[in-house]
């Protein structure tokens, strides 16, 4: 993991087409601006970590739909 310290209004440069801004600080918190093309997903990481599992959980779905026909 790379850490960087960034004051308000400092941005870091991602690849070529990722600009990560530091828009505010507030106590514990920091907001963060993400200019990306509109073809990279930005995701909290908890809700990628939600998506995951769900996607996980309907390939085992399928899985088991699909092993229920072969065997009936």
């Amino acid at each position: 993991m790379l850490a960087l310290s960034r004051k308000k209004n400092e941005a870091i440069v991602i690849g070529n087409n990722i600009e990560i801004t530091v828009l505010e600080v507030r106590g514990d918190q920091v907001k963060l601006g993400i200019a990306a093309p509109k073809e990279v997903p930005i995701y909290r990481k908890e809700v990628y970590a939600q998506i995951q599992k769900e996607n996980e959980q309907a390939v085992e779905i399928s899985g088991l739909d699909q092993f229920k026909k072969m065997m009936g």
